[in-house]
């Protein structure tokens, strides 16, 4: 069995705190025609490099119905960075156009198989996976950027066309997980096998 979600799979539920002061479950977003649900954080240079193109992506595809929710389940522990109080403040000092969840318990990073911060899950109107992994391959710089998969696949959804590369590997830090080394990552984790 893969450790991250396999194309096909239904989105996982949840229950978490945001930013904004509410809770929030899947069904709160089911007014959204497609579902992004990105693994992120505070501090990744990989996150930090790539939130401009991030939100231009989010803007981009808004008025086509997409819909872009952020999860951080990064250990506050493992990296203070990450604590729910410097999320407010990042999306104070920000604005992102998206809701920032909060998965203290670690529990839907599990459930999705989360691998790296940025890691993308993108959804149909059933709420089947259709893409996950990178959004672009060089998020740390986006000058360097020559491919955006997550456009792509996205195009290709409003589209109504298949997405042509479903699977690509994320690139970002690790999941920070709890009562682990920062560079730990799940042993199942570490046997997939991507399309590059």
């Amino acid at each position: 069995m893969s450790f991250t979600l396999t194309i096909g799979q239904a989105a996982k539920n949840f229950k978490l705190p945001a930013t904004d002061g509410r809770q929030y479950t899947l069904d709160d977003f089911s007014d959204a025609r497609y579902l992004v649900l990105f693994f992120t954080c505070n501090h990744c240079p990989y996150v930090t490099g790539s939130d401009e193109l991030t939100r231009a992506t989010a803007l981009k595809y808004q008025p086509l119905g997409v819909r872009f929710v952020a999860i951080n389940s990064n250990s506050k522990n493992t990296y203070a960075e990450d604590s729910f109080e410097q999320m407010v403040k990042r999306m104070e000092q920000h604005k992102f156009p998206w809701v920032y969840l909060y998965d203290e318990s670690q529990e839907v990073a599990l459930a999705y198989g989360a691998l790296r911060t940025p890691h993308f899950y993108v959804f149909d109107e059933a709420r089947k996976l259709v893409y996950t992994g990178r959004a672009v391959d060089n998020p740390k710089d986006i000058a360097k950027a020559t491919v955006n998969d997550l456009d792509r696949a996205l195009q290709e959804l409003v589209d109504g066309k298949p997405v042509s590369v479903p699977v690509t590997n994320p690139i970002g830090c690790n999941v920070k997980w709890e009562g682990k080394d920062k560079h730990w990552m799940p042993a199942d984790a570490c046997d997939l096998i991507w399309n590059k």
